[in-house]
C-alpha cells in the first residue's frame, strides 16, 4: 500500500512537471518569443536564412525613464525569384511595375532577374513599410517581399565609444566595441536559450549561476543620462575645435556610487555609418583603453596621503629651493623659480608646485607613499564593463631611488588611464573610499524580473576628515586661485585642480606638447558629481588653466541648473593663500 502510494506521488509530480513545461514552453512561444518566431519564420520561408535579433541597451534619463542608445528597426526586404520571372518572360514588365513605386537601377535589376538559374535574388533591403505595402499590393509573380531587423543607434553619435557596434569577425556577426561587446552574453539572442535557463532555474540547483546574468537574455539600461552626454560632448567639441587638439574626453561621475552619467570623446563617430570612418582608432574608448602621464592632478592625492599619514599637517611649511636635483637628475617648479622659504601646504596646491609635493613624499617616505598610490588604485585595473580595460604603468613605484617617487608625486613617470584616474580622484570627494565605476546600472531579463548592477562599499583608503580636509584646500584652490578666483561660485562650493604635463616620447619628454587635464567636484563636502576633463596635445597654449576652466566651470553650472543641486554655503571664506594658479 505504501508502495502503491509512493507510486502515486511520483506519478503526479511528474504530470505536474510536464504541465508546467508545456505551459511554460507555450508561453514562451507564444508570448515572449512570438513576434520573433513570426517574422523569423516569414524570413526562412523565403531565404532560408537567420533571422537576426538582439537585445536593447538604454539611456537613463534623470526622471528615470529610458531612452533608447541602441535598438533593432524593423523594415522589409525586397526579392525576386528568377526562376519564375524567365518563366514568365516579364523582366522588362517586372521593372517597370516595381520602378513605379521603388526606384531601381534597370542593369542592377536585370543583372540579378538575369541569373536564371538562382531562386532568390535580393534588390533592396532596410524598406520602409510604406514602400513595402506598396510593392506587395501590385501581386506580382516572383516578387516576394519578407521581415527584417537590423542594428540602429537612434543617437548617432552620441556615447559612441561608450555604446560601441556590431561587427563581422568571420562569419560571426556581434558586438565588436564597447557595451555591445561587453554585454554580449545578455544582448545576444540564441533561440530557446532564455527557455532552458528559466526551468534551470525553477528546477535544479543552478540559480546562482542563472540569476548571475551571465546566460540569460535581456536589456540593459546604463547609467548614461542622455542630456547631460549630449552638453558634454558639445562642450568637448569647442575645445577641440578651438585649441586643434588631437582629441579631447570628458567624464562625468557620482563619486559615492561610481555611476557614470556622461564619457565623451572627440572626434567621435557615427555607429549607423562606421563605413565612413577614415581611421578606426577612432572606436577606441581611450578612457579604459590608454595610459597617460597625467600630470599635476596627482598632487593633491599626494597630498593626501601626506595628510592621512601624518607625515604633514595642513600647517607645515617648507623651504622651496625651485629646482630640486635626485639620483643626478634636476625637475623644477613650472616657473623655474623658488616661492620663499616658508611656503604652506596650500600654496603647494594652489601654486602647483612640483618641488612641494615632492617635499610631501619625503616626508612620508617612498615605502608609505607607494602604499598610498597603489591603494588608491593606481596598480590595478577598475574593472569597469567595458572591454580592452588596459593595465597602468607605474613601475617606477617601486624603483628603490628617490627621483621616481618625487616625479610620480607630481604625475611624471607613471602612466595611468583616465578612468583610473577618475577612480583615485574619487576618493578625495567621498570621504576615502575606492569606488567601482560602471555604466550598466540594471539588467531586464527577457524572460520577465530584472537585476539591478549594485556594489558593495569599497575599501577605506584615507579617512573621512582627510578626504573633508583636501577638499577644503581644492576648494581654496577654485575660490583665490583658479583664474585669480574670479570662475569661483559664490553659494557653491566647488574643489578643483588643473594639471599639465609634457607628453613622453621614447627617451625623454617633448618639449612643446602637453597634455592638459582637469578635475573637480561639487559640492565640495557632499559631492554629488565629479567631472574630469583632459585634451591632447592642444596648439598655441600651455597650460590647462587656459584650456579647460571654462568647459569645467561651464559643466559645474548646467549640472547645478539641470539636477537644481541647492546652494551650500552663502559667501567663500577667506584664503589661507592667495596666489595664481597655472
Amino acid at each position: 500500500m505504501k508502495d502503491a502510494s509512493s507510486r502515486l506521488r511520483f506519478l503526479s509530480l511528474a504530470v505536474i512537471l510536464f504541465a508546467l513545461v508545456l505551459i511554460g514552453k507555450l508561453y514562451f512561444v507564444q508570448i515572449v518569443e512570438g513576434e520573433t518566431f513570426r517574422l523569423k519564420a516569414e524570413h526562412q520561408y523565403v531565404e532560408g536564412g537567420d533571422y537576426f535579433d538582439r537585445g536593447s541597451i538604454f539611456f537613463s534619463s534623470k526622471d528615470g525613464s529610458q531612452v533608447p542608445a541602441a535598438s533593432l528597426k524593423t523594415g522589409y526586404t525586397l526579392s525576386i525569384n528568377p526562376q519564375i520571372i524567365a518563366k514568365n518572360g516579364t523582366a522588362e514588365q517586372i521593372y517597370t511595375q516595381l520602378n513605379t513605386v521603388f526606384p531601381l537601377s534597370k542593369d542592377e535589376y536585370l543583372l540579378h532577374a538575369n541569373k536564371v538559374k538562382d531562386p532568390y535574388e535580393e534588390l533592396a533591403t532596410k524598406l520602409p513599410a510604406d514602400t513595402a505595402e506598396k510593392l506587395q499590393s501590385l501581386h506580382i509573380p516572383g516578387v516576394s517581399l519578407y521581415s527584417e531587423k537590423w542594428r540602429i543607434y537612434p543617437g548617432d553619435s552620441m556615447a559612441a565609444q561608450t555604446i560601441g557596434f556590431l561587427g563581422y569577425k568571420g562569419n560571426e556577426y556581434a558586438g565588436r566595441y564597447g557595451l555591445e561587446r561587453f554585454y554580449e552574453p545578455v544582448l545576444a539572442r540564441s533561440g530557446d536559450t532564455a527557455f532552458v535557463n528559466f526551468f534551470a532555474e525553477v528546477f535544479s540547483n543552478i540559480k546562482k549561476t542563472v540569476t548571475s546574468g551571465e546566460s540569460l537574455e535581456g536589456d540593459i539600461v546604463t547609467t548614461i543620462e542622455p542630456t547631460v552626454e549630449s552638453f558634454l560632448e558639445q562642450e568637448l567639441r569647442k575645445v577641440n575645435q578651438t585649441y586643434s587638439s588631437e582629441f579631447t574626453g570628458g567624464i562625468v561621475i557620482d563619486p559615492k556610487t561610481g555611476e557614470i552619467y556622461a564619457m565623451a570623446m572627440d572626434p567621435s563617430f557615427d555607429p549607423n555609418n562606421i563605413n565612413q570612418v577614415k581611421d578606426s582608432t577612432v572606436f577606441r574608448n581611450k578612457f579604459v583603453e590608454d595610459r597617460y602621464e597625467m600630470g599635476s592632478i596627482i598632487k593633491p592625492l599626494t597630498m593626501a596621503a601626506g595628510l592621512d599619514s601624518g607625515a604633514i599637517t595642513p600647517t607645515t611649511t617648507y623651504n622651496d629651493p625651485g629646482c630640486e636635483t635626485l639620483n643626478k637628475k634636476t625637475f623644477c617648479n613650472y616657473d623655474l623659480r623658488s616661492h620663499g622659504s616658508v611656503v604652506p601646504m596650500q600654496m603647494i596646491l594652489s601654486k602647483s608646485l612640483n618641488t612641494g609635493v615632492a617635499f610631501v613624499t619625503k616626508q612620508m617616505g617612498n615605502d608609505v607613499f607607494t602604499k598610498y598610490m597603489y591603494n588608491y588604485g593606481l596598480g590595478s585595473t577598475t574593472g569597469i564593463d567595458l572591454p580592452n580595460e588596459g593595465h597602468s604603468l607605474v613601475s617606477n613605484l617601486n624603483s628603490t631611488r628617490d627621483l621616481e617617487h618625487a616625479q610620480a608625486s607630481f604625475g611624471q613617470g607613471i602612466a595611468i588611464t583616465p578612468l583610473q584616474t577618475v577612480r583615485a580622484l574619487s576618493v578625495l570627494a567621498n570621504g576615502g573610499t575606492l569606488i567601482n565605476p560602471h555604466l550598466v546600472k540594471e539588467i531586464q531579463y527577457k524572460i520577465g524580473g530584472s537585476k539591478d548592477i549594485t556594489f558593495p562599499k569599497g575599501p577605506q583608503v584615507i579617512k573621512p576628515e582627510t578626504s573633508e580636509e583636501i577638499s577644503r584646500m581644492l576648494t581654496e584652490v577654485v575660490d583665490y586661485s583658479l583664474k585669480n578666483g574670479n570662475v569661483k561660485l559664490p553659494n557653491y562650493s566647488v574643489a578643483a585642480k588643473t594639471g599639465t604635463a609634457q607628453i613622453a616620447t621614447s627617451g625623454g619628454y617633448y618639449e612643446d606638447r602637453y597634455l592638459h587635464s582637469f578635475f573637480g567636484y561639487f559640492p565640495s563636502y557632499d559631492p554629488k558629481f565629479l567631472i574630469f576633463l583632459y585634451t591632447y596635445y592642444p596648439k598655441n597654449v600651455q597650460y590647462a588653466s587656459e584650456t579647460l576652466t571654462d568647459t569645467f566651470i561651464d559643466m559645474t553650472k548646467f549640472l547645478i541648473n539641470y539636477y537644481q543641486v541647492p546652494p551650500d554655503r552663502e559667501a567663500p571664506p577667506p584664503p589661507t593663500a592667495n596666489v595664481n594658479l597655472y
